[in-house]
């Protein structure tokens, strides 16, 4: 009895070896129509870098967009990027929020831009560490809405169903990601990202026996030419990957919600199925409707000024709850 066990035991050490060895991310072709759209944006009024210093002494950075109206409207907003992105990526959202009345703060979430190494932060749970710090040190005007958008709004949904959802007083998620096995999402993102699936399980099966030697292994490639990736992050850690979304049970985090919310999503989105987010809500006890923008596909939703007044909207009709 005591030969089968050491005999299974050896063939799940070499299972586990050979999926973290080999089980990683490959290298999907470039997505011109994620990352193409930037190249026309105007980035001469791009607000400079400041900093906030993390509870672990890192300086983390983020752009500041004052109102530019006589008389501001009711709170501020926090604008969390996409995938692979930066505050930068958010430029014409963030001056079209401030142009109504709305004070903006775009993050560069660790791991991303001028915050951190690329592609990397220290454990699971650490971008949310980061975002209440960021609440502390900076002190946006309240009412304060967080708004993210793709990851970025599925790192949202994970604060908005935790312990800590009261520091903003309502949430805007555009376009968010939930899961890769969520009825939501396309194969493989629209063939935005390629995940190292095998190499997941493996350091998760792991994580359960407390091993987390492996947790900076990239486990996530996006589709990105070679001159965007001196840009944007590349590839992401299995902490990063694991943080930067929902929790695993994304129905859980909807269910335990409890500020006012909405979505919205780009009816010509190619990374998402736009028509199932309202019934993945349903699923989740949600009623909030879901907010399909006509014409605009995923990136559009931060880039065309049909979305912005749609999400204006959005911000204007949350203000209206508060």
């Amino acid at each position: 009895m005591k030969r089968v066990l050491l005999i299974c035991l050896g063939l799940l050490v070499a299972i586990l070896a050979a999926a973290i060895i080999f089980g990683g991310p490959g290298t999907p072709h470039p997505m011109g129509s994620i990352t193409d759209p930037f190249n026309s944006v105007d980035f001469s009024d791009l607000p400079p870098l400041a900093e906030f210093a993390a509870r672990d002494g890192t300086k983390l950075a983020y752009r500041s967009y004052l109102s530019t109206v006589a008389t501001p409207a009711k709170g501020s907003v926090v604008l969390i990027h996409g995938s692979s992105a930066t505050s930068s990526s958010v430029h014409p959202m963030a001056k079209a929020y401030s142009a109504a009345g709305y004070p903006t703060f775009a993050l560069d979430i660790r791991g991303h831009g001028a915050s951190g190494r690329k592609g990397q932060i220290a454990y699971i749970g650490q971008l949310e560490d980061d975002l209440a710090d960021f609440i502390h040190a900076v002190s946006p005007p309240p009412p304060v809405t967080l708004a993210g958008f793709s990851s970025g709004g599925g790192f949202a949904i994970r604060f908005a169903g935790s312990k800590q959802q009261d520091l903003f007083q309502s949430y805007l998620f555009l376009a968010p990601f939930l899961s890769p096995d969520a009825p939501t999402t396309r194969p493989d993102s629209g063939g935005w990202a390629s995940v190292g699936l095998p190499r997941i399980i493996a350091i998760a099966t792991l994580n359960g026996f407390g091993i987390r030697t492996f947790n900076s292994l990239p486990v996530l490639r996006f589709a990105m030419s070679e001159n965007a990736k001196a840009i944007l992050t590349p590839e992401y850690s299995y902490s990063l990957t694991m943080n930067f979304s929902p929790q695993r049970d994304y129905l859980a985090n909807l269910r335990s919600m409890h500020q006012p919310f909405r979505v919205l999503v780009g009816a010509n989105d190619e990374v998402y199925y736009p028509d199932r987010f309202a019934e993945v809500l349903k699923q989740a006890g949600k009623d909030s409707p879901v907010t399909m923008i006509p014409g605009v596909d995923h990136i559009q939703l931060i880039l065309s000024p049909v979305a912005f007044e749609k999400s204006i909207e959005a911000l204007r009709s949350l203000r209206s709850q508060q």
